[in-house]
């Protein structure tokens, strides 16, 4: 089954979150594609927002910015509608999570902006390929999110801390890690921090804030990039009267070959 989902093309896997046939996790989908997160404001807030995004662009790479009432990503995915083409999304009113769901349309306003950032799941299939284990796609279950004491540069009404995804990596495979990370700054590239959680406030490797816990092998290095779920934290923090973005670990396949966003 898991190969038949990196088989799949990035339009089969959103008709198929289109349709609710699919409520997991989207680590290990439409191999070879771009994933992003997602967050989305009121036209209001939506400049304060690309402000905070620009000046954090290792958490917030902005990869789409949709027109005002338009639920098309025209520039990543023209065929794609951003209110039903995520498996799960979160509802949060005043900084507070109100609902998860499925489909956003009952949600849905006219002066609404959608911002689709880039993830981390998109250099995933380039660690594997070069051997390099992924243990949340080993153990199918999502990769492990934690807040930071590292503060983001605040935007307007905008500030928070850093959120990171923790990946497990045997002590040999670091270098080659960051190397092949590194190549892909649109979606969050070299980690952030390597080893000791405790040095950016994680108190608990094993009780992650987001996302869920996985095994720490003997020999393996907890490694740490910038999460995209940053914003809901800032959200948390800022407390809009409406954001809605994707459930973490649930992310929106874009058109885009990861390759697109590689550098030499």
């Amino acid at each position: 089954m898991q190969r038949d989902l990196e088989k799949l093309t990035p339009q089969e896997a959103r008709m198929m979150f289109r349709r609710n046939e699919w409520l997991k996790p989207t680590a290990g989908i439409a191999s070879g594609f771009t994933q992003a997160n997602l967050a989305i404001l009121k036209k209001d807030l939506a400049f304060d927002f690309l402000l905070f995004c620009q000046r954090n662009p290792k958490p917030c790479p902005v990869l789409d910015v949709t027109e005002p009432g338009s639920p098309v990503p025209g520039m990543v995915a023209p065929e794609a509608d951003i209110r039903t083409d995520i498996p799960k999304y979160r509802i949060y009113r005043h900084g507070n999570l109100e609902d998860e769901v499925t489909d956003i349309k009952a949600y849905w306003e006219d002066d609404m902006v959608a911002f689709l950032l880039g993830c981390s799941f998109t250099f995933e299939f380039p660690l594997m390929k070069n051997d390099i284990p992924v243990r949340h796609i080993e153990e199918k279950c999502n990769v492990p999110m934690f807040k930071t004491i590292i503060p983001c540069i605040p935007a307007g009404r905008f500030a928070g801390p850093l959120v990171v995804s923790m990946r497990p990596i045997p002590e040999k495979d670091l270098v080659r890690t960051v190397q092949v990370t590194s190549r892909f700054p649109a979606v969050h590239g070299a980690p952030v921090h390597i080893g000791n959680p405790a040095a950016i406030g994680i108190k608990d490797i094993f009780k992650p804030d987001f996302g869920d816990a996985v095994t720490i092998k003997e020999g393996e290095i907890p490694v740490f990039w910038a999460c995209g779920v940053t914003p809901q934290a800032a959200a948390m923090q800022v407390r809009p009267e409406l954001m809605i973005t994707h459930a973490p670990g649930y992310m929106f396949i874009t058109d885009m070959k990861e390759e697109k966003f590689g550098v030499l």
